[in-house]
């Protein structure tokens, strides 16, 4: 395991700054390119969003607002729980400012990037609509351009699996349940097999992913849009509610946001650069803006309109690193939960039970079950599609059954090796995606032009 975790280190440092000039680079583009456009219809995404423009003879299998629970349901997780702890942990409270900085880019390379799923629709060896980056790739730039679709589709084979929600899941259980500690009061002892519960954990994760994720698209989307709104909500409720319970601490940590994303003398590995990089990493695992999964729900929704689409895609972004982020982030600060040491969910849960008391923590608990399950659901669909576009449909299913082992092996694992897994397989991921997206974004503001001068009719 240690050979390949520093094979995963070597590879990030090789593929991090291609991934950085993309992202936030192409990024900034992008968003001067379009004027600001989706932010200054913010208003009109969420009139989309609440169906406002709902086509029900568009072609498609979900509506808008599932396509965007969906994807949503894939980013707000433990992400942004637990690797919003990571973040401040490693690179102090001014990662968060990187984290908003990318956040905001990231509205409108999702705007740019989920139109072009929409514009750019193929169908997969079943004849069913897809949509997706190697569709866009492929359609939009030509067959010359296949090479980036399959090196795409190949990280994703990697990127898509459930590992970094698995494995803070698991954390999260024990630090909370502390199942060892009560099988022993109950006269069990240490030989017992029981004892391995990360093991079990890991398999009962499996088994209850299993009924949702081998129900294909439709159960995926009934599932997340059930879950997510209200798990989202509660969620803010609670830290709102720590929040108050120390409101004196609460400007004062937002201060120190401010005032640390500029410390040109950070201890960080790579100073102030290398703090900016862990809040883009962080930022990008939060709410995937520039990696393409999203594009692969929106590009199934019920839409012919590509900015429409578009514009919906882009709240994503604002709710699971705007609003959750940065929640997460105050609740960590005020705490002082983020200088001790230990996994991301339990820095997390320290400060869930040093602000609410115990409840605190069972209380976390219930969020990041519900977190990790609408995760685990939604993200085994990004890997089918992957495959299914390396093989055929047929062969593509097949990838739910390792993406099932795969969460079984991540709950035993170690949160570094999860972590490189993730980060390197995003930052290659990253790279044909944006270049893609940036090359298509001309055929974006064509179609916006289109759009608003017939919007602006009616």
């Amino acid at each position: 395991m240690e050979m390949i975790n520093d094979f995963l280190v070597k590879a990030i440092s090789a593929a991090e700054w291609p991934m950085f000039l993309l992202l936030i680079g192409g990024g900034g583009f992008l968003v001067l390119y379009s004027r600001g456009l989706p932010y200054r219809f913010f208003g009109h995404a969420i009139a989309i969003t609440r169906g406002k423009y709902d086509d029900k003879t568009a072609k498609g299998d979900v509506s808008s607002l599932q396509a965007l629970s969906a994807a949503v349901a894939a980013t707000v997780g433990l992400g942004n729980i637990s690797g919003v702890a990571i973040a401040i942990h490693n690179g102090g409270p001014g990662v968060v400012f990187w984290i908003w900085m990318t956040a905001l880019i990231g509205m409108c390379i999702k705007f740019y990037s989920c139109s072009l799923a929409i514009m750019f629709r193929g169908v997969d060896s079943d004849g069913r609509l897809q949509g997706g980056p190697m569709f866009y790739i492929i359609q939009g730039l030509g067959k010359k351009a296949k090479p980036l679709a399959v090196f795409f589709s190949i990280a994703g084979l990697f990127g898509f699996l459930g590992v970094f929600t698995a494995n803070q899941f698991t954390e999260t259980f024990m630090g909370v349940v502390q199942p060892e500690e009560t099988l022993l009061a109950l006269g069990g002892n240490e030989n017992d097999p029981l004892f391995n519960w990360k093991l079990l954990i890991g398999i009962v994760l499996a088994v209850v992913s299993s009924f949702v994720i081998f129900g294909g698209l439709k159960n995926i989307a009934k599932v997340a849009t059930a879950i997510v709104p209200f798990m989202v909500m509660v969620y803010l409720i609670t830290v709102i509610l720590v929040m108050i319970a120390n409101a004196s601490q609460v400007w004062p940590s937002l201060k120190l946001i401010v005032s640390e994303a500029w410390n040109f003398n950070t201890i960080v590995t790579g100073g102030f650069w290398g703090l900016v990089i862990i809040g883009v990493r962080r930022a990008m695992f939060s709410n995937e803006a520039g990696l393409g999964s999203a594009p692969m729900y929106h590009g199934q929704s019920k839409n012919d309109e590509p900015i429409r689409e578009g514009l919906v895609a882009m709240l994503g972004p604002f709710i699971d690193t705007i609003l959750v982020c940065t929640f997460t982030a105050v609740v960590l600060i005020l705490s002082g939960a983020y200088l001790e040491e230990g996994s991301g969910i339990m820095m997390t849960l320290n400060a869930f039970n040093t602000s609410l008391g115990s409840w605190g923590g069972v209380l976390l608990m219930v969020i990041v079950s519900a977190f990790a399950f609408s995760t685990l659901f939604t993200y085994s669909y990004y890997g089918v599609k992957s495959l299914s576009y390396l093989t055929n449909a047929k062969i593509g299913r097949l990838y739910n059954v390792y993406f099932v082992i795969m969460i079984v092996f991540a709950a035993v694992a170690s949160l570094e090796l999860v972590i490189n897994l993730i980060d390197l397989s995003y930052a290659l991921m990253v790279i044909p995606n944006m270049i893609a997206v940036l090359l298509l974004a001309p055929k974006v503001n064509k179609a916006a032009k289109e759009y608003f001068t017939k919007l602006s009719r009616h």
